[in-house]
């Protein structure tokens, strides 16, 4: 396992009373696409501000590359593309006029600056837009111009607040495509939304965070893996057979949904083993004569997974 890029190793941050972040712990590799998810005032933005500069007083240590960001900022923060989640802009500039402005104030020589505009106006998507006054733009095309800002100076890690918050379907879409070229060209990337269906289709790691703490982390697939409320079994049977009845007797099975006149969705307990509850099913259906087309194990969906963590139903 190479050296993480980005760590956090137990950090907490205290507003007077409120414990914003209690002892969280997470690495980035370098590449990455990391999901942060949690409901709104979970800690997420705390999270990321600590690692942009903004905060700087806190418990723990934040290290990018193996060097801890406290005594390292001005080196450090340079490699940073920041994209907060209310960024504004003075909307009478246009977006060239813009980019200008925080080009030079991200340390770029005009004549770099130039081709540099250039080069990002082309990945957002945004060429043909150049000399269009921000007060005109649509809200996908902001998010793409805030997007953009971000990557002005080429920064080698991207922090993205809630980017996608507003955007109508299209507009995500090719927002992912974007971050997905990023990712692809070495970018590391930490991606925030208190929606699952923002990060679950691109991120290689997802972090959970619920009320300041680290509920769950691993890629989705681990994510459905270790979700332990019990498991799925859907059977499907021809239109002209009966349902299985009584299988509620079986001690491992929590309970039954007929879903339709041909489909039952049998919720096992947490407990349950698999491979003793399977053909026990099984043979109830054999004895009751059911005729079978289908018969699977469901896994839980990223949705239960997040919803469950973040409403307390996992300890």
């Amino acid at each position: 396992m190479t050296e993480p890029y980005i760590e956090f190793d137990r950090i907490s941050k205290t507003y007077k009373d409120l414990l914003a972040l209690d002892n969280i712990s997470f690495k980035i590799q370098k590449g990455e696409i990391f999901g942060y998810i949690g409901p709104n005032g979970a800690g997420k933005t705390t999270t990321i501000k600590i690692l942009v500069g903004l905060i700087q007083e806190f418990e723990g240590n934040v290290t990018i590359f193996g060097k801890n960001i406290s005594p390292k900022r001005k080196d450090l923060y340079n490699k940073i593309g920041y994209h907060p989640q209310d960024a504004g802009f003075q909307e009478w500039r246009t977006i060239d006029h813009a980019y200008k402005t925080y080009g030079r104030l991200s340390g770029l020589t005009s004549d770099h600056l130039e081709n540099r505009i250039q080069e990002v106006l082309e990945l957002v998507g945004l060429s043909d837009k150049r000399f269009k006054k921000i007060i005109h733009l649509s809200g996908g095309m902001f998010q793409k111009l805030r997007l953009g800002q971000a990557l002005l100076h080429n920064p080698e890690i991207l922090v993205l607040d809630e980017p996608l918050s507003g955007l109508d379907p299209a507009s995500r879409y090719q927002f992912k495509k974007v971050i997905k070229t990023l990712a692809k060209k070495g970018i590391t990337i930490l991606f925030s939304s208190h929606i699952l269906n923002d990060v679950q289709d691109i991120a290689d790691k997802i972090g959970i965070l619920n009320e300041g703490k680290i509920m769950q982390l691993g890629t989705p697939e681990e994510l459905q893996d270790s979700f332990q409320v019990g498991n799925v079994i859907e059977i499907l049977v021809a239109k002209n057979s009966v349902l299985c009845k009584n299988l509620e007797q079986l001690e491992d099975i929590d309970y039954v949904e007929n879903s339709k006149e041909n489909k039952q969705l049998i919720y096992l307990k947490p407990e349950s083993d698999i491979d003793l509850i399977i053909p026990q099913i099984l043979g109830k259906l054999n004895e009751q004569k059911c005729k079978i087309r289908s018969f699977r194990l469901v896994k839980p969906s990223l949705e239960d997974v997040y919803l469950n963590y973040v409403r307390g139903k996992i300890e």
